[in-house]
């Protein structure tokens, strides 16, 4: 280990955030469990609302669990999920979310699966999702929403368990970014609105309680799902403005040559 991986290390660790591995590890250990199960599900509702109208050649999933995934369902033929690092029988390709080994403006669709909340540097794997996004292309950003009853709940959960480690970012602050990197927000949905608990029967009303919220539309769920389109910047031709020339005659005018013959007569 170089003195670099060492120092990053540390920080991470300071910063109460694991290592790469061990997060995304926890972060599907979590999504396996009872709470994570209810939660991919309401998420899955609600993504797949918005994937169905969607269509292209290529989507990607941006997130930190391989095995959960939220674009299965989409008509897009070619369908791209990284693995956030290398484990045990994973047979995807590994690359990390702030440094994707995709060309620019190559991707049709991608979908942010709480990415930001987990992610070191929040703001670079947004600029690389939006780099490799086509002008024209679309992006879902699924984050933990902390002006709900799962944001107040973090406040008095232990933050070394997922996902109350996460970073819980407004989608104020979300959308401040998205105009920044020139991403229209078309519409912004909410999911999660079951109480963050693990109890049983609290997990088997979850599915009503999200049927109750979406007809509402609440704002209070858990989780926001921003829905945003890459600017395409029109191509204009600039003509230049030419100044018409002036024809030098080559002659003399046959008025001025009348009238000369007619003072030498």
């Amino acid at each position: 280990m170089n003195l670099f991986s060492k120092h990053e290390t540390r920080r991470r660790l300071l910063r109460g955030m694991p290592e790469a591995d061990l997060l995304s590890s926890h972060v599907a250990h979590w999504f396996q469990s009872p709470q994570g199960e209810a939660v991919l599900k309401a998420e899955k509702e609600v993504v797949h609302r918005a994937l169905e109208k969607l269509f292209g050649y290529h989507i990607l999933q941006l997130g930190f669990s391989e095995e959960h995934s939220l674009i299965e369902q989409s008509p897009v033929g070619h369908k791209i999920i990284f693995s956030p690092s290398l484990r045990a029988g994973s047979t995807r390709a590994v690359a990390s979310n702030e440094a994707l080994p995709l060309i620019n403006d190559s991707i049709d669709i991608v979908v942010i699966h709480h990415a930001l909340d987990f992610a070191e540097n929040s703001h670079r794997v947004l600029r690389e999702a939006t780099r490799v996004l086509r002008p024209g292309g679309h992006m879902l950003i699924l984050g933990f929403n902390p002006y709900s009853c799962w944001g107040f709940w973090k406040l008095f959960k232990r933050k070394r368990n997922i996902p109350w480690r996460g970073k819980f970012i407004s989608k104020g602050r979300v959308s401040d970014w998205l105009k920044l990197l020139d991403l229209h927000i078309d519409s912004i949905s909410y999911g999660l609105h079951f109480m963050p608990l693990k109890m049983s029967n609290v997990l088997k009303r979850a599915e009503s309680l999200e049927n109750f919220g979406n007809k509402l539309h609440s704002p209070l769920g858990g989780a926001y799902i921003i829905h945003c389109i890459k600017q395409s910047m029109p191509v204009t031709p600039i003509l230049q403005k030419w100044r018409p020339l002036r024809a030098r005659p080559s002659v003399m005018p046959a008025a001025e040559n009348v009238r000369a013959k007619i003072k030498i007569h």
